[in-house]
């Protein structure tokens, strides 16, 4: 307990008076295939905030390296930087962006607290926030066999495969060489490793999944709810009401990643839900998720730069050995 406190401490705002000033720049370092990342961005494009974007990659281990680290002890993206306050971890993030940015030229993704519509907003947003997202991502990774469709390379697969079981070997010798990250290396070493357990274990796959479909039963019912209460023939309302709030975030993201891993046949796929597909069509026409969603081909681009990157690194420490 003291332990997840002390993690909940560290990926907490720091806050600094006055310096929250909307004018000043806001700052974005992410991975563009992040889960995480990406709901981020949504919000950002959503709100039209003018944001610097900094890739931080995930497969050349970026988010490991120490100046990231002491950017975010987790080592996790996204971070957000707005004049001298840090914000990590994508809720507190989003939050941080709906709260700051409160001028009438930027839109509201969270209903006001009296509405009738921020309960029902809160409830999806949360219910689909607290979706096992990489779990799923690891779990079609480790069992591609669960899938179909996956749009994630099979040398890509091969490539995160054995990634994976480098990563502790990696975070170890980094707490050796930076003793003021050591603690922080060991907590992500352990969590690490905890995750890769559960992820590992086909039975627990299985059940998540199997709780996933409960979850998306309960956005279909939601989203015929909203179709009966507008039947008027080319209206289209949003999971929650009129408005794309932070609840159509969350679900418009998830599904894209469901997609992206494979998942999206057997959970809207032959008509099975056949609400959630057409909202599905309808996100992947909007402008804002457009700027910002993954698409398949840049997701083999991206990995096929990390493998000549990766090539080219072994190259010069091998050439420098054999000097030396």
């Amino acid at each position: 307990m003291a332990g997840r406190q002390e993690e909940q401490r560290r990926s907490a705002p720091l806050r600094v008076e006055g310096a929250a000033d909307a004018e000043v720049k806001l700052i974005l370092y992410h991975w563009t295939h992040s889960f995480s990342s990406q709901k981020v961005r949504l919000v950002i494009a959503e709100k039209a905030l003018k944001c610097e974007e900094h890739d931080v990659s995930l497969p050349l281990s970026e988010h490991n390296e120490p100046w990231f680290m002491r950017l975010n002890s987790t080592g996790e993206v996204p971070v957000l930087i707005h004049g001298e306050n840090i914000i990590c971890e994508a809720t507190q993030i989003i939050d941080y962006l709906e709260q700051t940015f409160l001028d009438e030229r930027t839109p509201r993704l969270m209903p006001d607290k009296g509405s009738m519509y921020y309960p029902r907003v809160q409830h999806y947003r949360e219910l689909l926030d607290s979706l096992p997202m990489d779990a799923y991502t690891h779990g079609c990774i480790l069992h591609p066999e669960l899938t179909v469709d996956s749009m994630i390379p099979a040398y890509a697969t091969t490539r995160i495969r054995s990634q994976i079981g480098n990563t502790e070997s990696e975070l170890k010798k980094l707490a050796e060489e930076n003793p003021d990250l050591q603690e922080a290396y060991i907590a992500k070493q352990k969590r690490l490793k905890s995750k890769l357990l559960d992820h590992d274990n086909v039975k627990y796959l299985k059940k998540i999944l199997d709780e996933l479909e409960k979850v998306l039963d309960q956005v279909e019912t939601e989203l015929q709810r909203r179709n009966e209460e507008t039947p008027e023939e080319g209206h289209q309302p949003w999971l929650c009401g009129e408005s794309f709030t932070l609840a159509d975030v969350s679900l418009a993201v998830t599904l894209h990643r469901l997609k992206f891993l494979g998942f999206a046949r057997r959970n809207w796929g032959n008509g099975k839900r056949p609400n959630l597909e057409t909202y599905y069509e309808r996100v992947l026409k909007r402008k804002t998720f457009n700027k910002t969603r993954t698409k398949g081909n840049n997701t083999e681009y991206s990995w096929k730069v990390t493998r000549i990157y990766n090539f080219v690194v072994c190259s010069e420490k091998k050439n420098s050995m054999i000097k030396t």
